[in-house]
């Protein structure tokens, strides 16, 4: 059984505990500048890769597309060991592979390997959700808002200096820097995080998901790269539809697979919490809307002056005067901590998509200059600074301690399908609108589809996130004045202590047997709740408590009637707790009122799937497992005599009874029949 264990939680309010809160939150708010540089530190090149490399347009586009599919598939599978194995660690491993991807693209000058160098340096995208999760872990409470929102800040202005940055090297320097530069700079951050960086105690048991990994991976690799290379292969082209068919294919096989798994790669149970789900979805549409911002801007101020709305600037220039907006993102860090502070995540997501699609309303009328142009994509930066920076505070508030890493992977992992989704759009877009004579030039009406695609995302995003469910009032008795406070939801975890106090346990019925899936919530004596967390196949699980003190235990497991208790935590694990209240379903089989003995039952479910076989005993009577709540059919088998007779049912959550007659279909008290019975 795991051993508790501490994780020390600075004192923002000590002097000497100040500095090293500051230096985590600095350290991996540079790791996410890191992954926006990666990203961006090759678009200015790709017009001329293809002369540098000796290849086709078409081929030097991997460049980009390789870094895509790496970072997305390795952010869930990375995000995952990080929980399993500890999340400094994977931040190394990370940064270890962005340097040994630098040093080969440094020494390369072969499109093969240059591009095996930017998929090593696509890696880099998980330091983001692992960073995020280690904030969570080891930053006092109060800081948490802020270094989530720096962080979620910095890929906005990394975005911004990368491509003034590339442009000055490639003018000055060979190609080849660009990963010299780059390889440096995740040498340094390689360093600090092993000087600063905190490896946390909080770890997710069981062991890793490889089918689950590896059937992810073949289904995003397929959208990824059908939705990425859709642009030149055409979205009809015969690649494109059958890499679309064979994601959707994979993951008709991976959603059950993960389900039936106690430790899956993604938790689809915690995914599908309301709270969650409906932060993923908004993700996706404001990932959509963000790159939409980012495209066009960097395009618009580069189109020939000819064009009538383009305005001929350099790589450098466009750099420079997208710059601003990523300083403001950075600036924007404390005051969206403030906002969500004051008025909670949710209504920090609602206020930035709206922000987004005023700047996007603003783009489709103001473009006479690039002041105007800047200040209207600055507005929807803004946005997209408050929106990005609430997005994880949700998540982490609606999942269990053990799962941080992984969730914010997978909410990572959403974004990034909704900005790869934004550039295929565009780009389509561009093309299906360029000017007659000039297919590398969209007409302006092509700018104003975008823009007004952009505003419908990010307003839609807005809609789904309303439905985010509220903050619950919680009265809580005030030890000095019995005066009522207030606290969040049941799904929202409030640390509120220096120390946290990581307990495990041991969930199994009364022979002994591990019960994977069941669920282990820690609330306090009033009812404000703490943590939960879901055990895994050798039933054991991981709870992280503000402190040491007197909880509320509640357990709970499909087939078995729930428990709970109260019990004082975080001196000792947690004892080895027994369901000893197996739920059933029950009821007599009689031949026109007559108990009917040793008949067999069989129990489906309506779609058509096996579930359980019995027989009753002596007195017509018999006892099955409840199944998960659902609809069943019931079927009473009479072998020597050849008769059958089945009942539709509806299983609830509580033990049920149900009595059967092999003549009428129904037990002799009814006085009609009844073609489907909910039990009760």
């Amino acid at each position: 059984m795991p051993r508790s264990a501490v994780i020390d939680r600075p004192n923002a309010g000590a002097d000497t505990k100040s500095l090293p809160t500051g230096l985590i939150i600095v350290v991996l708010a540079l790791c996410g500048t890191l992954v926006s540089l990666q990203q961006t530190l090759v678009l200015p090149l790709l017009p001329d890769f293809p002369e540098i490399l000796d290849t086709t347009s078409d081929n030097a586009s991997w460049l980009v597309t390789i870094t895509l599919l790496t970072g997305a598939v390795g952010t869930p599978i990375v995000s995952r060991l990080a929980d399993m194995f500890g999340k400094r660690l994977m931040l190394l491993l990370c940064l270890v592979s962005v340097i040994i991807g630098s040093v080969l693209g440094a020494l390369s000058d072969s499109l093969f390997l240059v591009i095996v160098a930017r998929g090593l340096t696509g890696i880099g995208t998980c330091l983001v959700p692992v960073g995020i999760s280690i904030m969570r872990d080891h930053l006092p409470a109060e800081r948490v808002g802020s270094g989530v929102a720096l962080m979620s800040a910095t890929l906005g202005i990394g975005g911004a200096v990368g491509m003034p940055l590339a442009g000055v090297i490639y003018q000055n320097f060979d190609w080849q820097m660009l990963f010299v530069v780059s390889g440096g700079f995740a040498v340094l951050m390689l360093g600090l995080v092993w000087a600063v960086v905190p490896e946390s105690t909080v770890r997710t048991l069981g062991r890793f998901d490889y089918p689950g990994a590896l059937l992810l991976s073949i289904a995003l690799t397929s959208f990824l790269l059908a939705v990425s290379k859709a642009g030149s292969w055409g979205w009809t082209d015969r690649k494109t539809i059958t890499l679309i068919l064979l994601a959707l294919l994979v993951l008709t096989a991976w959603i059950p697979l993960e389900l039936r798994l106690g430790q899956p790669l993604v938790d689809i149970r915690t995914s599908m919490r309301r709270t969650v789900l409906l932060t993923n979805v908004a993700s996706i549409l404001i990932g959509f809307a963000m790159f939409t911002n980012f495209l066009t801007s960097a395009q618009q101020v580069q189109m020939p002056v000819e064009t009538g709305y383009g305005f001929g600037l350099s790589v450098i220039d466009t750099g420079l005067v997208m710059l601003p907006a990523g300083i403001l993102m950075v600036a924007m860090a404390p005051v969206a901590a403030w906002l969500i502070r004051v008025y909670g995540p949710r209504a920090v997501i609602i206020g930035g998509a709206v922000v987004i699609a005023v700047g996007f309303v603003l783009r489709a009328f103001l473009h006479n200059s690039v002041l105007e142009v800047m200040i209207a994509s600055g507005i929807s930066s803004l946005g997209t600074a408050l929106a990005f920076a609430a997005m994880p505070t949700l998540i982490m508030r609606a999942v269990p301690i053990t799962e941080t890493a992984s969730a914010n992977g997978l909410n990572t992992l959403l974004r990034a399908i909704g900005t790869s989704t934004a550039s295929a759009v565009v780009a389509a877009v561009f093309a299906a609108m360029a000017v007659d004579g000039m297919p590398n030039v969209p007409r302006f009406a092509a700018y104003q589809l975008v823009f007004w695609l952009g505003a419908g995302a990010a307003l839609l995003g807005a809609f789904i996130a309303a439905f985010i469910a509220r903050p619950r009032p919680v009265a809580q008795s005030s030890r000095a004045a019995g005066e009522v406070q207030r606290s969040e939801r049941h799904d929202v975890k409030q640390p509120e202590a220096e120390n946290e106090v990581v307990v495990g346990g041991l969930i199994t019925d009364d022979h002994d047997r591990p019960i994977k899936q069941a669920v282990v919530t820690v609330l306090h004596p009033d009812g404000r709740h703490v943590d939960w967390g879901r055990t895994d196949n050798s039933g054991r699980y991981v709870l992280a408590l503000p402190e040491v003190g007197r909880y509320l235990v509640v357990v709970s497991a499909d087939g078995w009637g729930p428990m709970s208790g109260l019990e004082n935590l975080g001196d000792s694990d947690l004892d080895q707790i027994r369901m000893n209240r197996r739920l059933r379903l029950t009821g007599h089989v009689t031949d026109s009122g007559e108990p009917l003995p040793a008949v067999m039952i069989s129990l489906i479910r309506h779609s058509g799937e096996y579930v359980a076989t019995g027989h009753a005993d002596d007195t017509g009577g018999y006892e099955l497992h409840l199944p998960p709540p659902g609809r069943y059919v019931l079927t009473v088998v009479d072998h020597p005599t050849g008769r059958t007779r089945s009942r539709a049912v509806q299983v609830g959550s509580t033990s049920a009874t149900l009595d059967i007659d092999i003549v009428t279909g129904i037990p002799p008290h009814r006085s009609r029949p009844v073609e489907e019975t909910a039990v009760r």
